[in-house]
């Protein structure tokens, strides 16, 4: 009996070396599973945290947008274009199952920018000190109304802003509390776009102060906006200003609002049949994309880290199993010495266990370095996140128990007198 207890003994164990280079396997399959069970993890918290970010617009998925170009070839004139523009908005807006359309130099998130340096009035420069770069928009009538961005102060712009030449503009809450505070407090200051020695623009009015949008993606800092009317005088020098090229957003009560597309050239075309359309997409694509790269490199990691679990818990599963059918005559020895059943399979359940605990802390270690180099990729959580450390610690341990469960139980039904036979 002392024999079968010994390593090595009759009906025994292997070598010392054997059990080493197997259980150092299982501990490296277990480790690398947590390393990459953690970078899943951290981008599910990260796609979790830009899902629930508001874009600074309503239902993305009920607006429809395209892009069209005034060629000069087909109109002469900035102001003239801007005539042509509207009616074209107005020849859209009156499409049944449409809710509301306007128009703009870029819709949220299209990726068409222009900046300027922006100057507020009562903040004095230093001398040859250029002001802050702004994002900035020409739109036209309904704009905020028809992405449902939020007025938080004052009006939106008009169309009679642009037809009387107004000198007024509508600036993002970002901008507004950077110079006055709060929303409020900045609608009747003045603003103007300021090139130095190329010259200054009029001072314009704010009349208003909307919501912030995640221009650049929600996944981004929303940009500081400011927002002029579609026709404007005295901008950058002397003479009108507007934009030859506009895009169009239309807010419909369909469940797919691509399927006002050919409704939407007819309208277009009613007006100039030579106009092509051009970028047609929805707003809820405009959102989607920037979380595209997001969601890659979760399926990537997910489907890595379900391989490094699988062969993990099968790795446990087949060390134990395998220890178990060599120390079967060691275990109906200790049963026939009188250990109860619930004994043998403790023994079994904390070897598998202390190879799991192994590769756990080997994995967190692991981990805490690999996962700072995800923080380019993270939004909203810590590559130190103790709540995901936490879980998936605690996930792996589960699986490594389960996955030991069967030769434990298997150990604990050993018959004393047949072990004791058996060679």
């Amino acid at each position: 009996m002392v024999s079968a207890l010994k390593e090595g003994g009759r009906g025994g164990s292997p070598g010392k070396e054997r059990h080493v280079a197997r259980n150092a396997l299982v501990v490296a399959q277990m480790a690398m599973a947590l390393i990459l069970l953690a970078g899943s993890g951290l981008m599910i918290r990260s796609f979790q945290a830009l899902l629930a970010v508001e874009p600074g617009f309503t239902a993305p998925e009920e607006v429809l947008t395209f892009r069209l170009t005034i060629p000069t070839a087909e109109v002469e004139g900035q102001r003239e274009m801007a005539m042509v523009h509207q009616q074209i908005l107005d020849q859209v807006a009156a499409i049944p199952g449409v809710i509301s359309a306007s128009m703009s130099s870029s819709v949220s998130m299209d990726g068409n920018d222009s900046n300027d340096p922006v100057e507020a009035e009562g903040f004095p420069l230093e001398p040859n000190q250029i002001p802050p770069i702004r994002r900035f928009k020409w739109i036209g009538e309904n704009y905020f109304e028809t992405m449902g961005n939020p007025v938080l102060a004052g009006r939106s712009l008009t169309r009679a802003d642009a037809q009387d030449l107004a000198n007024v503009a509508v600036t993002t809450e970002n901008f507004a509390r950077e110079y006055w505070g709060e929303p409020r407090a900045a609608v009747g200051k003045r603003i103007r776009v300021a090139l130095g020695e190329m010259g200054e623009g009029a001072w314009r009015e704010v009349v208003g102060v909307v919501g912030n949008v995640y221009d650049d993606g929600v996944a981004k800092d929303a940009p500081s906006i400011v927002y002029w009317p579609q026709v404007a005088n005295d901008f950058y020098s002397d003479g009108i200003n507007s934009p030859q090229s506009m895009a169009y957003a239309v807010r419909t009560t369909t469940g797919n609002p691509t399927a006002l597309l050919g409704q939407v050239r007819d309208a277009v075309w009613s007006v100039n049949r030579n106009l092509p359309i051009a970028r047609v997409r929805t707003m809820k694509e405009f959102v989607d994309e920037p979380m595209a790269s997001t969601s890659f490199t979760l399926i990537m990691l997910g489907l890595a880290a379900f391989v490094a679990l699988f062969l993990g818990s099968v790795g446990i599963y087949g060390v134990i199993s395998y220890v178990v059918a060599q120390r079967t005559r060691e275990i109906g020895v200790r049963m026939a010495l009188g250990a109860e059943r619930s004994v043998v399979s403790r023994m079994v359940l904390k070897q598998a266990l202390m190879l799991a605990g192994g590769g756990v802390a080997i994995g967190l270690l692991g981990a805490l370095g690999l996962t700072r180099l995800m923080s380019s990729l993270l939004f909203g959580v810590s590559p130190l996140d103790p709540l995901t450390f936490a879980s998936v610690a605690a996930a792996l341990s589960a699986v490594a128990l389960v996955a030991s469960y069967l030769p434990a139980r298997r150990a604990s039904l050993v018959d004393p007198v047949v072990a004791l036979r058996a060679e």
